[in-house]
């Protein structure tokens, strides 16, 4: 059965670099993605409103067990990299970061190493409920774009019991796809994340 993963990214940063790390993992291997969409619908998305991307970000990661952040130098702050994070958790998927600074873009251009965006997401424990968080401004704060609690069995991983945000990096590993040969090893990373989260 082939694993669906979900490709979340810098759209208008690092859709060439996503490509080229998609294709190489895709051809000639038995193997499914999800998450790439040609750039005017995605653009076309953000025109509608904000639920109208939710809606199409959700329908995204249906049916995928894992979800692969492949992480350029501005990733970490995209505010629809940080939902597509979020519903990941809430799915149950699992999650990796990948990072693709080394891979050239359109313009034959590298790029510069940026933060892991895993680690700007996190949980929190308030009053026996848990809540997202994520970095602003550099400061933990209540995740705006999903406000609900989340019943801890919806985590893979132990579920926080204080105030103090656990980051979704300390429970998911971080490759470097150019220094770590990913046109070989991208599907067992992949495995591997499937396998942390029980998927």
């Amino acid at each position: 059965m082939p694993r669906k993963t979900f490709f979340s990214f810098h759209y208008q940063e690092d859709a060439w670099r996503a490509w080229n790390v998609r294709n190489s993992w895709v051809v000639g291997k038995d193997k499914e993605s999800v998450g790439f969409y040609d750039a005017s619908v995605f653009e076309a998305s953000q025109k509608e409103s904000d639920n109208a991307l939710k809606n199409f970000l959700r329908d995204g990661l249906k049916n995928t067990s894992v979800t692969c952040v492949l992480a350029g130098q501005y990733t970490a702050s995209r505010r629809w990299v940080r939902y597509e994070i979020v519903r990941s958790v809430l799915k149950g998927n699992g999650l990796l970061t990948v990072d693709i600074h080394g891979v050239k873009n359109n313009s034959n251009i590298l790029g510069k190493k940026g933060i892991d965006p895993l680690s700007e997401v996190g949980v929190y424990c308030s009053n026996g409920q848990i809540y997202f968080a994520e970095i602003k401004s550099g400061k933990w704060v209540k995740y705006e774009d999903y406000t609900l609690a989340i019943p801890a069995s919806d985590l893979w991983f132990t579920a926080p019991t204080t105030l103090g945000v656990t980051k979704i990096s300390d429970h998911a590993l971080r490759y470097d796809y150019a220094a770590q040969n990913g046109r070989e090893n991208i599907p067992g990373w992949i495995e591997t994340a499937a396998g942390l989260a029980g998927r």
